[in-house]
């Protein structure tokens, strides 16, 4: 019968060696992603907001004119 840990064993030091071998980003590429990504999200949420708003003002003007 086969050991069931030894294949986990083997997945895990796998995923080490591939670890290893990425480049990871340094500090300032890290800051300077993370700045992007943060604005990114305020732009779209305001895009979001204001087409939002600007949806339920539409739909509020035609729901007043037919009651």
């Amino acid at each position: 019968m086969n050991n069931p840990f030894r294949s986990t064993r083997v997945f895990f030091g796998e995923i080490v060696d591939e670890l290893k071998k990425a480049t990871w980003p340094t500090k300032i590429e890290l800051r300077d992603s993370t700045i992007v990504v943060i604005f990114a999200a305020v732009i779209l949420g305001l895009f979001t907001s204001i087409s939002d708003f600007a949806l339920y003002q539409v739909v509020d003007l035609f729901t007043s004119w037919v009651s």
